[in-house]
């Protein structure tokens, strides 16, 4: 009999003998079964492709500084890369992206500005989902008051402006070098990451209640309380593993989200600390005073990067999406 969650299909087999090939059939795990419908989805492919190439660039970002372009990230080149009305120059083959308003190259600032975007949205989608799991399952599987607490909570951060609430965070810490909680939250990048775990953890906790609900009364729950499992043991070795799907199907679905809340912060001034590259703070500077009007490069890029990271994580999180649930077989 195939295992739960594997597939048995027909193939071709040949006899001891070297006969006739006769029918047999051959059973898939789900692990495989995952693998194969993702390679089989070339937009998820193309999706990963792009996300792991950006994500070693940006890791290698030193060394494309030091041996490719021999241009220090903070170098000025006030004469160079400005005008005499002080307007930023365009691309040229030394600088290939041209210059931002204070004469640095645009090149390696989008670099580093991968670096930023990435970090915080794979750090802080790592936290909201760490908090959003834990209290998720504690509702869903204790249910009583501790569902009530957890799920009025929810419901009430659910409730608030995101945006405006971020912002009000963001610049009560920011006010003071000191910044929040005695020191602890300062402003720069740390700040955004704690802002937007916060804001985002009740999604991934509203998912994972309602799976657990159901999966408490599931018989193998039942099979694991009658031979005296612990509370602790239950939920992290027979709840979790079935909640794998919707966890990392979720992640991949939020992270764009949060690189494009990073750069909606640094782009109305409250997000990352000004000399940190960052892909929403150049477009904010590009669109201030018009200067996209008369250089064009320096939103282009840093906007064409984030479109094609925020498109790639998206088609990566569809074809996950897909390849962990066995309806969309095929």
């Amino acid at each position: 009999m195939a295992q739960v969650g594997s597939e048995a299909v027909v193939g071709e087999s040949t006899t001891p003998d070297g006969g006739e090939p006769t029918q047999g059939v051959v059973g898939r795990s789900p692990t495989e079964l995952f693998w194969r419908r993702l390679r089989q989805d070339r937009y998820a492919i193309a999706g990963a492709t792009f996300i792991v190439l950006l994500t070693v660039v940006a890791i290698g970002a030193g060394l494309i500084v030091k041996f490719v372009t021999h241009h220090p990230p903070d170098a000025l080149y006030l004469y160079r890369g400005t005008t005499e009305n002080g307007l930023p120059r365009g691309p040229d083959p030394n600088f290939w992206f041209g210059f931002d308003t204070v004469g640095r190259d645009l090149f390696i600032r989008v670099l580093y500005g991968a670096r930023t975007s990435l970090i915080v949205a794979i750090v802080a989608t790592g936290l909201s989902v760490v908090i959003g799991v834990l209290l998720g399952m504690a509702a869903g599987f204790y249910r009583g008051w501790v569902d009530t607490l957890v799920s009025r909570t929810i419901d009430i951060m659910m409730s608030l402006p995101i945006l405006l609430l971020a912002l009000g965070l963001a610049a009560v810490c920011s006010a003071t070098a000191k910044g929040c909680l005695g020191g602890f939250i300062t402003p720069g990048l740390k700040l955004v990451i704690l802002i937007i775990a916060f804001v985002n953890w009740t999604y991934i906790a509203r998912i994972v209640r309602g799976q657990v609900l159901s999966l408490r009364e599931k018989e193998f729950v039942e099979s694991s309380y009658a031979t005296g499992a612990s509370d602790w043991r239950i939920m992290t070795k027979e709840l979790l593993p079935n909640l794998a799907m919707p966890i990392i199907v979720y992640s991949t679905l939020v992270i764009p989200n949060n690189i494009l809340f990073e750069a909606a912060l640094s782009f109305l001034g409250v997000g990352v600390d000004p000399n940190t590259p960052s892909w929403g703070r150049m477009i904010s500077e590009a669109a201030g005073n018009g200067i996209y009007t008369v250089a064009w490069w320096y939103m282009l890029f840093p906007g064409l990067f984030l479109f094609l990271i925020t498109f790639a994580f998206n088609l990566l999180g569809d074809g996950l999406r897909d390849a962990l649930d066995p309806r969309t077989a095929k």
